[in-house]
């Protein structure tokens, strides 16, 4: 019989090719076809659990081979929900159960409209696009400015869309529902003809457009004449800014404030303030007041006196009597809304206070609806079922197409939906095929399927697999660390979920290096031994090709980092298919697992010795403690035969054991290759001779009851020895 420490080298030596001679026996060979192409049709529990080759395939991958016949249990481990620490599986004391279920994907659908990440991008676009507005509008006038000195007639101005949209907007015109020739026939209107086209709509809006320009009835300009004076231009950059968006913009209030100061000093009487609905409406914001404030209700705030307790300032307004106060304070009228002889209605500083309050609440109104507004999506998003139900949500599309700068696009609802509904990844596809990239990033923030319903998210690892990396990466931080390392790697992992969740190429990845690490150490892997480029050429190794790069390693670990990812050949994102119940790291782990379980067994029919050897190589990354130890009887046994631990030391307390175990082993050990590989070289040895295995004469003598005893190393050295190690 060859000696357990041979047979032990002879597989280990070269892992990958013993693996291998595994995987082309017939049987192991079937099961393993049979379990790969029937996995991915499995839609629910009841069909994996009914199928009993995939599930007798999958529960002999993860050591449970002697559970195979506990369905009903089996089913709520698989129903846990691995994110609930006290979901059914969670709570079991046994890791294998919990690794099960964390191999599949029946605890939870990964079907969504949207996950936080694109949730959070979109509302931060839509943020980001309301902030931008004021340097939009002012981008746009300075281009009108440079622009509009340079055209020579009607025609040069109307045919350039930036210009005529300009012009338009500042004149409340509407750009998708104004031809160009009823704009031209306004433009070379005689505004001074009672029956010219553009007296004839009267319409004071058109009228004060054709005003605007300088344009002569052929379209001509006079010699020497510009299409507006300095004094044109301005009033319809003035007009611009006011009327172009829908909100007060910074660049709106500037002009509100310089309105303000310019006419403050002109205002007599209440009567008069009130009769400007500009300066009305700048005094009720800059105090905060609502927009529905009356103008009865200003009118008896100015004419309060302060000095009078009964006074309405003093006496009114509720949750804004302090702003009535204020208000009445910053302006100098009389009970009778006049002011005394020499009196303004405000001082310099009072008018300082007054412009200060303004462009502190000019956007209030605003700020408000935008919150109202995302919260309402916030709260809706993972209500969808459809595509559907979203375009048919007038509130969350409005804030979706402005996110893109698509609302003025007047798009149909049947076109919105091809767009959301695209594959990206199709270069002929609807969003591809209108070659505006803001349609491309429309349909990217959202996950519907072709149909309209709900898909998968289009991430780099799925959803679980973050959650499995996440998990697995505190626990090798925090393995031998302090509850400061574990609060640290819950940190890194939170990072993590963030990053990975923004991630859409293979470059993207590993050009970020502190997310390579966090894989590698989750995988247990120092990130310090591996270059981004060793593992480049892991990712663009082929998988299904056993002639790869990727599988002619021994470490199975990079097989499975690779798998977890979803990169096609180009490395780009490719979307995976929703109500998958198992990953391509969930396939492929399974998959060697049964290899690895079923070498294990083939080599116990030889030598048992041999089996707990590789057992425990494969287990020992998994021991935290002494107390993962003692749980496991045949972990127990490598370590009492390695250690030469009587066996009646089995008998004693747990805590006792557990304290006799820390003085003859370190089990931070376990997870450094090379010292875990010297103790089943020691295992291995001592082995034989503990079960008088091939061993020579010499050391049974050695090793027997002649009193003089002989040490665990020197017999694993006379072991080596004997065998020419």
């Amino acid at each position: 019989m060859v000696s357990t420490y041979i047979d032990y080298n002879l597989i280990t030596r070269d892992m990958r090719a013993s693996l291998n001679r595994v995987s082309i026996q017939p049987r192991v060979a079937r099961e393993a076809e049979y379990y790969k192409t029937n996995i991915g049709k499995v839609t629910s529990v009841d069909e994996f659990l009914d199928d009993y080759r995939l599930y007798s395939y999958a529960m002999k991958a993860h050591g449970l081979e002697d559970m195979t016949y506990a369905v009903a249990f089996m089913r709520k481990v698989l129903e846990s929900d691995l994110k609930d620490d006290n979901s059914f599986a969670n709570r079991l004391t046994d890791e294998r159960y919990r690794n099960f279920a964390e191999a599949f994907s029946f605890g939870s659908s990964t079907a969504v409209a949207q996950t936080d990440a694109q949730t959070d991008a979109l509302i931060g676009l839509y943020s980001e696009t309301i902030a931008n507005q004021s340097n939009v509008l002012n981008a746009e006038t300075s281009y009108y400015n440079a622009v509009i000195d340079t055209v020579t007639d009607v025609d040069q101005f109307l045919g350039n869309e930036r210009l005529r949209t300009y012009a338009m907007k500042a004149f409340g015109f509407d750009p998708k529902y104004t031809s160009y020739t009823h704009l031209r026939q306004i433009l070379t209107s005689d505004v001074s003809d009672p029956n010219s086209y553009v007296n004839k709509l009267g319409s004071n809006a058109a009228l004060n457009f054709a005003k605007a320009f300088n344009f002569q009835t052929d379209g001509t300009l006079p010699a020497s004449t510009l299409p507006q004076d300095a004094a044109q231009k301005s009033a319809i950059n003035e007009s611009y800014i006011l009327n172009a968006s829908d909100r007060v913009t910074s660049a709106e209030a500037l002009l509100n404030k310089s309105y303000y100061e310019s006419k403050i000093g002109s205002i007599t009487t209440v009567a008069a303030l009130k009769a400007d609905t500009r300066l009305f409406n700048y005094v009720v914001t800059a105090f905060g007041l609502p927009p529905s404030t009356l103008t009865t209700t200003v009118e008896n705030i100015l004419t309060s006196d302060l000095d009078d307790p009964n006074s309405y300032a003093n006496t009114m307004g509720g949750e804004y009597n302090k702003a009535y106060k204020a208000m009445a304070a910053a302006f100098n009228f009389q009970t009778d809304g006049t002011l005394a002889s020499g009196d303004s209605a405000q001082t310099a500083a009072q008018i300082a206070t007054t412009s200060d309050g303004y462009m502190i609440h000019y956007n209030d109104k605003d700020d408000a609806a935008d919150e109202a507004l995302i919260s309402r999506f916030k709260m809706l998003i993972n209500t969808l079922t459809s595509v559907d139900n979203l375009l048919n949500d007038t509130s969350m599309m409005t804030l979706t197409l402005r996110a893109f700068g698509l609302e003025e696009e007047g798009d149909s609802v049947r076109k919105l939906r091809k767009v959301l509904t695209s594959d990206l990844s199709d270069p002929d596809s609807y969003a591809n095929s209108l070659k505006d990239e803001r349609y491309v990033t429309l349909a990217k923030a959202f996950n519907f399927e072709p149909d309209g319903s709900l898909g998968a998210p289009k991430l780099a690892q799925s959803e679980a697999e973050i959650l499995n990396t996440s998990k697995a990466y505190v626990i090798e931080k925090s393995r031998f660390g302090t509850d400061e390392d574990k609060a640290k790697a819950q940190e890194e992992a939170k990072y993590y979920s963030a990053e990975m969740q923004k991630i859409e190429t293979l470059d993207d990845l590993l050009g970020n290096r502190r997310l390579v690490d966090f894989v590698l150490v989750a995988a247990g892997i120092d990130p310090e031994t591996i270059e981004t480029s060793y593992l480049r050429e892991m990712f663009v190794s082929d998988l299904d090709d056993p002639e790869s790069f990727i599988n002619t390693v021994d470490d199975t670990r990079y097989r499975e980092i690779v798998a977890s990812f979803n990169f096609d050949g180009e490395g780009k994102l490719a979307r995976g298919a929703a109500g998958q119940i198992q990953t391509r790291r969930g396939i492929i782990a399974t998959m060697d697992l049964y290899l690895n379980q079923t070498l294990e067994e083939n080599a116990g029919e030889d030598n048992a010795g041999v089996r707990l050897a590789l057992y425990f190589k494969r287990m020992a990354t998994d021991v935290n403690t002494v107390y993962d130890l003692l749980a496991d009887s045949a972990l127990m046994q490598v370590v009492r035969t390695a250690f030469s631990i009587p066996q009646e030391m089995a008998s004693s307390d747990i805590d006792v054991q557990a304290e006799y175990i820390k003085r003859v082993m370190n089990i931070e050990d376990l997870h450094d290759p090379e010292k875990l590989d010297k103790l089943l070289q020691r295992f291995t040895a001592l082995y034989d001779v503990e079960n008088n295995t091939d061993v020579s004469p010499a050391a049974t003598i050695l090793s027997g009851g002649g009193g003089f005893g002989i040490s665990a190393d020197t017999l694993m050295q006379l072991t080596q020895l004997r065998l020419g190690g």
